[in-house]
């Protein structure tokens, strides 16, 4: 009853107003905190799911910070919803490794595993972004092939009927602000952009492809011969047109064809619309067979491109039979006549003896298909030098301008000069309508792709050549530098907008085969020469190369051209190789999977080749061993093919096919006999072997072992010494793989500050440009028959093996003289040298196997640039190692280093001695950059190491050092000498030192 008083019910009221006005003030006073919590709450949420995000990352990754932006979570339908920033987007991701970023997300945010995960970023979610995710994939009816070769390896897991368009970046090009051709890139670092990505592209990418079966198109001159041969159907400027009828004669066809006088072409001129092509009705009976002959001049033996030119009618033969004539025999193609009419198809590259009215190519009208014709128009051999003459359109003062050519070889021109050239319309070639060439050379190259797959499958309905095009690379290295010497690196770049490409399928395929490329490019890479490689994610961008193509295209921005640490491993050959197969890879398994089939990825080359006398008179054993592929477990070989090339000719043949690592040849003849080992399986087929080869004279004298220890293929020099740094060729230029069609010039800028100004000022690394049309000889891996040429000329007779399979072999039943072949072999590593050292003139085995050979009574011969250098004055030596390799040198071979570099002039004399077979001579050997044979600017001096058994017998011209040496060890003798024997000019010359070196060993 008192609480209802009135005294004690104030006293209550208005204790309960003092507690309210306390919650409230402490209500107010902790609101911030509460948010704070709230907040942390939610960042929480998000940073665990940016934790589970980044572990997906790749190990080294150059793009910036992926981000969460918000995560929600819907209980009541049981989702869960991120979203990301843009650079989320690039993350490589397959169905199952997206299902398990969605398992840890749930796990981090304590979800039940019920729950659906949704996660987006640049405008999709990651489901539409992982590799080969679902989509709309139109699978076109499979028309007849485009060009077969027929004589080529079935590789039906490989790219048998695939066609790719490619090209290598930017080229030569007519600057109308400058009135001048440039580079659309600086010079720098021995090269320049528009060259280095064709270093990739056409000594690599594209045999790859081929080697697996596709057609590779290009919008650039693949030949880097400067003579080119026009032969003409109609036009008598272009002569060696020749018509075989046995019925009805050939006539014109009803579409223009090829025609020019010579002249430049100007303009929008399209010499495929100047003249006439000949046309005649097939039969598919053979002894009704007509047929039209192209015969050439050809003015020098050597390797050129063939390319056939037609005209595509409604009723053209889709089995038009071509033969191009070769020095090593017939080659036989099939093409499909009713697409790629009015422009130049590229069969091949093939070795030509030199003569007059060479017949070269010959197209029959045999066909399968009743009722059609076979067209026939004019035939290209070899590249040539530029012919588009341009002028500034748009004048920028009153200068009198005049056309004006490149001056330079059609191969490093540009792709808008080509497709003029090769008969594109000037909407592809040239969108500016002549006046910007720049803009018109990248712009081309999409619109070229487009212009060949118009009217097929992949472009219903649009006006072009019918061409199925498969998809379309785009071959770029990119631009900046990291000036601490960090890895810029790999770059993709796709499109999607539009979202369909021309026959209807997803422009996401794009997104898989950029994935695919980068996926191997990054993981090759890493493996086997640098770990820090850097992934820079894929691009989702208007790029024109990327964009406008209707088929699925990727622009591969490789590394950066003008960061140092990048082209530290840029300049070497078996970078370049890997890359490129690690794109061929991507390419073919991005077909196979929309095709739903499985591939095959083709051999590496088979190593340890060797050739042994048998037991049996004039009987050889050729053996070798496959090359497992670390990276791919589908490249072993299933079978081998064995090529041949007799005495003096010009290339291999077949010779045989066989499914174990050996076959026995038996001579007949005392002809020098050269062979190739090529391994294949159902993906392809291998580059070749090194060449082997062996000389049976049957005269009795004593035989000679060759042994090919010159297998280094290598960058240039390089240094760092804190504020300088570069590529040091004076010293070592590297060693090109065949040959070198990058290099441009040294370079002469060192110093890191200099910045870069404009193209002709590039700054650090800027680079000469004496070279930048040249072509450059490199390591062609067919030494034994130069060496072996003069061993038969001095009247020995030769077998040869590879260096590691030598070292393995037992001594017993070898010949007592060995001829070792060192080139330019020493011992580099690539980049930083992660995965240890190559190319040691004499490992730790081959020591040891010299060591018992002259043990028991062989004598050997030497040489090779760094044959002292390598021993003496290497880097990469312990002092252990160094001491074990003297003491190898000095006590096994005789000679004790003097210098490197000892000449500079390229010339050698021999000098009176004690053992009378040197009679004296002069010799001349490579020391120039040239196309030839590799030059050779750092050669040896030394000196025998014990002056009673050995002595000097050749100098250097210009100070006299020391060139060569020979010794008498007791039981055995040795010549070494400080340059490459193969590198003496002069087929007589190095018969007559190698005549002199064999009498003293036999004597």
């Amino acid at each position: 009853m008192w609480l209802k008083g009135g005294s004690h019910f104030r006293i209550l009221e208005s204790c309960h107003m003092n507690i309210c006005k306390l919650a409230l003030s402490l209500t107010l006073l902790l609101a911030p905190c509460l948010a704070d919590a709230q907040n942390t709450s939610v960042t929480s949420r998000e940073t665990k799911v940016l934790n589970a995000i980044n572990s997906y990352r790749p190990g080294s990754t150059g793009y910036g910070s992926m981000k969460v932006d918000k995560v929600t979570v819907d209980r009541n339908r049981r989702t869960v919803t991120v979203k990301c920033n843009t650079a989320t987007s690039y993350l490589p991701l397959t169905a199952e490794t997206l299902a398990s970023l969605k398992t840890d997300i749930l796990k981090a945010l304590r979800l039940p595993q019920t729950y659906k995960v949704r996660i987006i970023a640049d405008g999709h979610t990651l489901d539409e972004l992982a590799l080969f995710a679902d989509k709309k994939t139109v699978l076109t009816p499979s028309p007849l092939p485009f060009v077969v070769r027929e004589d080529a390896p079935a590789a039906p897991k490989g790219l048998d009927g695939a066609n790719i368009a490619l090209w290598q970046s930017h080229g030569w090009y007519f600057e109308p602000k400058l009135n001048r051709w440039e580079w659309q890139r600086a010079r720098i670092f021995q090269t320049v952009e528009d060259l280095y990505t064709q270093s990739y592209v056409m000594p690599y990418l594209m045999p790859m492809l081929e080697n697996a079966g596709a057609y590779v198109m290009s919008p650039r001159e693949r030949d880097t011969n400067r003579t080119e041969i026009i032969i003409d159907a109609d036009n008598a400027a272009t002569p060696g047109f020749i018509e075989f009828s046995r019925d009805a004669k050939w006539d014109d066809a009803s579409t223009p064809g090829f025609a020019w006088d010579g002249a430049s072409l100007v303009n929008s001129q399209n010499p495929f619309r100047q003249g006439k092509a000949r046309r005649h009705t097939t039969t598919t009976d053979r002894k009704d067979e007509s047929y039209a002959l192209w015969t050439a001049d050809i003015p020098a033996d050597g390797n050129y491109a063939v390319y056939v030119s037609y005209v595509s009618e409604p009723n053209s033969a889709p089995d038009a039979h071509y033969t191009v004539n070769t020095a090593n025999g017939l080659r036989h193609f099939t093409i499909n006549q009713r697409m790629g009419g009015g422009t130049w198809i590229y069969l091949g590259h093939f070795p030509l003896k030199a003569g007059n009215n060479v017949p070269v190519v010959q197209l029959s009208d045999l066909s399968a298909t009743p009722g059609t014709v076979v067209t026939a128009d004019a035939v290209k051999i070899g590249g040539g030098m530029g012919n588009v003459a341009r002028i500034v359109k748009e004048p920028l003062d009153s200068i009198d301008y005049q056309y004006t050519l490149s001056g330079y070889p059609r191969w490093v021109e540009g792709a808008r000069y080509w497709l003029q050239w090769a008969g594109a319309p000037d909407s592809v070639y040239t969108p500016s309508d002549n006046v910007n060439d720049y803009n018109d050379d990248y712009r081309s190259r999409g619109l070229w792709v487009n212009w060949l797959a118009g009217g097929s499958p992949q472009m219903p309905g649009r006006e072009g050549l019918g061409v199925p095009v498969d998809l379309s690379f785009a071959f770029h290295s990119d631009a900046g530098t990291f000036r601490n010497d960090s890895i810029v690196g790999t770059l993709g770049i796709y499109s999607t907008v539009g979202d369909t490409l021309g026959n209807g399928s997803s422009r996401m395929m794009s997104r898989d085969l950029t994935d695919l490329i980068m996926t191997d490019i990054v993981n090759d890479v890493c493996a086997g020469f640098e770990p820090r490689w850097t992934r820079r994610g894929m691009w989702d961008k208007s790029y024109f190369e990327a964009r406008v193509p209707e088929v699925p295209a990727m622009l591969l921005e490789l590394l950066s051209h003008q960061n140092f640490a990048d082209m530290k491993y840029g300049l070497d050959p078996n970078f370049r190789f890997t890359v490129s197969r690690a794109v061929y890879k991507g390419m073919l398994k991005f077909l196979a999977h929309r095709d739903g089939r499985e591939y095959v990825v083709q051999p590496l080359p088979v190593h340890n080749f060797a050739i042994a006398a048998d037991k049996a008179a004039r009987t050889y054993r050729l053996t070798w061993d496959a090359t497992p592929d670390s990276l791919e477990s589908t490249a072993m070989p299933t079978y081998y093919i064995i090529e041949h090339r007799r005495a003096d000719d010009l290339g291999f043949t077949k010779l045989a096919e066989v499914t174990e690592p050996e076959y026995t040849v038996t001579v007949s003849d005392t002809d020098i006999h050269s062979y190739r080992i090529i391994a294949a399986n159902e993906g392809g087929v291998s580059f070749p072997s090194e060449v082997l080869a062996l000389c049976d004279l049957a005269n009795g004298s004593e035989p000679v072992m060759v042994v090919n220890g010159f297998t280094r293929v290598s960058a240039p020099d390089w240094f760092e010494a804190g504020d300088i740094a570069g590529f040091y060729d004076v010293r070592d230029h590297g060693v090109p793989y065949v040959s070198e069609i990058a290099f441009i010039g040294s370079q002469f800028e060192y110093r890191r500050d200099i910045p870069w100004m404009d193209d002709d000022a590039a700054g650090f690394g800027a680079s000469r440009s004496n070279y930048e049309d040249k072509v450059i000889a490199g390591n062609t891996f067919d030494y034994v028959y130069t060496h072996g040429r003069a061993i038969v000329d001095a009247g020995h007779s030769f077998i040869s093996s590879s260096v590691g399979a030598y070292a393995a072999s037992a001594v017993e039943g070898q010949p007592r003289i060995v001829d070792l072949i060192l080139g330019k072999q020493k011992e580099i590593k690539q980049g930083r040298g992660v995965y240890g050292t190559r190319y040691k003139t004499f490992p730790g085995e081959l020591q040891r196997k010299l060591t018992a050979a002259t043990a028991a009574g062989t004598s050997v011969f030497v040489t090779g640039s760094y044959v002292a250098t390598d021993l003496w004055d290497n880097p990469h030596s312990s002092a252990a190692v160094a001491e074990a390799d003297q003491k190898f040198a000095t006590e096994v071979l005789g000679y004790h280093w003097r210098v490197g570099q000892a000449s500079t002039e390229g010339m050698a004399y021999e000098v009176p001695c004690r053992f009378k077979q040197f009679t004296g001579g002069r010799f001349d050997f490579s020391h120039e950059l040239n196309a030839d044979i590799y030059a050779v600017e750092s050669p040896d001096s030394f000196y025998a190491s014990d002056k009673t058994k050995g002595c000097t017998i050749m100098r250097y011209d210009e100070n006299n050092l020391v060139a060569g040496t020979a010794s008498d060890m007791g039981g055995y003798r040795t010549v070494i000498l400080g340059f490459p024997f193969e590198t003496i000019e002069g087929t007589s010359s190095r018969a007559n030192l190698m005549r002199q070196i064999l009498d003293f060993f036999s004597k």
